[in-house]
C-alpha cells in the first residue's frame, strides 16, 4: 500500500467532507426535479411543455429543500454523540474503572501527540470497537467488555491505535456527515413506504379511483416518490461505502504504526471476525462505525459492493506484509 502522510489524509478527508456536503443535497434536489418532471409528464396535455412546467415548479422549491436539509443536518450533526450512545448503550470509562485500558489509550496518544479522547464501554461479551465524534470535545473511543477482556495488551493497543487513527485522520467527522445524509434519504424512503402500505390497508385504492379525474392520484404520487428516493438511496450508499472502505485500510496502517506491531492488529482482527457481535445494535448506520461489521465477512460480490468495510481477509493479509 502506498504510504500517505497524516496531514495528506486529513486534507483529503476535509475535501471529501466538503464534497459530501455538496453531493448529497444535490442528489436530493435532482430527485425532487425528476419527481416533478414525472408528475408534470403524467398530467400534461398535448399542448403543454411538461419540462418547462416542472422547472417552474422546481425553482421555488429549491430554498425549501436546501433549508430543510440544512436544519436536519445541523440538528443531527450536533446531536450525533447522544444518538450513538443511545443506539449502543455505551457508558463512560474512567481511569479508576480500568487503568489498563486507560493507560493504553493515554500512551498511544502521547506517542502520536494527540489529545486524549473520551473512552466509552459497552457491556457486551462480543469483540468490537469504534471511534466517533466531530471535534476534540466529542472524540470518543468505544470498546466492548468482550474486546477488553479477551485481547492481550498488544492486540488491544492495535485496535485502539486503529480507532485513534480514525480520529487523527478526521474519518469520524466524514462518516457522521455521510451517515446523516444517507439517513435523510432513508427516512423519506421509509415514510413513503409506510404511507403506501397504510393506504393499501385502509382502502386507499378506492379513494384513488374517486380522485382519478382530478389529476394524479395520491398513490401515484407516493409511488413516484418511492422510486426516486430508492434510486437516491442507492447512489448515496455507494458513495458512502466507497469512502468507508478506503478509510479502514488507512486506519489499519495507522494502528499498526502506532502500536508498533502490525501482527498484533492482524491477530486482533482475526479474533474479532469470529465474534463481532452487534446483534443488539438496532441501527445499521451506527453499527457500520465498528472496526469489524458482520456483513463485511460475507464474500458475495453484491455484499462487497455495498459493504462499508473491506474484506477482513484482505485487511489481515496487508497487515502481515508490513
Amino acid at each position: 500500500m502506498r504510504y500517505v502522510g497524516i496531514q495528506t489524509q486529513i486534507h483529503r478527508n476535509n475535501r471529501r467532507s466538503i464534497f459530501l456536503l455538496l453531493l448529497f443535497p444535490l442528489i436530493i434536489l435532482v430527485n425532487v426535479w425528476v419527481f416533478l418532471v414525472i408528475v408534470k409528464y403524467i398530467e400534461s396535455t398535448p399542448q403543454s411543455n411538461f419540462i418547462d412546467e416542472a422547472n417552474e415548479s422546481f425553482l421555488p422549491t429549491i430554498p425549501w429543500v436546501v433549508g430543510c436539509v440544512a436544519i436536519w443536518f445541523l440538528i443531527c450533526y450536533f446531536l450525533n454523540t447522544n444518538m450513538i450512545k443511545r443506539a449502543t448503550g455505551a457508558e463512560p470509562l474512567l481511569r479508576k474503572d480500568n487503568p489498563r485500558v486507560y493507560n493504553i489509550v493515554e500512551n498511544l496518544c502521547m506517542t502520536c501527540g494527540m489529545d486524549m479522547p473520551k473512552i466509552n464501554i459497552i457491556e457486551d461479551d462480543m469483540l468490537n470497537a469504534f471511534a466517533s465524534g466531530i471535534d476534540k470535545k466529542s472524540y470518543t473511543v468505544t470498546l466492548t467488555t468482550g474486546i477488553i477482556n479477551r485481547l492481550n495488551d498488544e492486540e488491544l493497543a492495535g485496535v485502539i491505535g486503529h480507532e485513534l487513527t480514525h480520529i487523527r485522520n478526521r474519518d469520524t467527522k466524514l462518516l457522521i456527515t455521510s451517515i446523516i445524509f444517507v439517513g435523510i434519504i432513508s427516512t423519506i424512503f421509509q415514510l413513503t413506504t409506510r404511507s403506501m402500505m397504510n393506504m393499501v390497508s385502509y382502502g386507499g385504492s378506492s379513494r384513488s379511483r374517486e380522485n382519478k379525474d382530478n389529476g394524479l392520484s395520491v398513490a401515484g404520487v407516493l409511488l413516484i416518490v418511492l422510486i426516486c428516493s430508492a434510486v437516491a438511496y442507492v447512489f448515496t450508499l455507494l458513495t458512502r461505502f466507497a469512502i468507508s472502505r478506503k478509510r479502514e485500510f488507512m486506519a489499519d496502517a495507522g494502528g499498526a504504526e502506532l502500536c508498533g506491531n502490525p501482527l498484533a492488529l492482524a491477530s486482533a482482527l482475526r479474533k474479532i471476525s469470529r465474534e463481532p457481535g452487534l446483534s443488539d445494535i438496532k441501527r445499521d448506520d451506527v453499527a457500520e462505525l465498528f472496526i469489524v461489521y458482520p456483513s463485511s465477512l460475507k464474500s458475495s460480490a453484491i455484499n462487497k459492493l455495498f459493504s462499508t468495510h473491506p474484506d477482513i481477509t484482505e485487511r489481515i493479509h496487508i497487515l502481515e506484509q508490513f
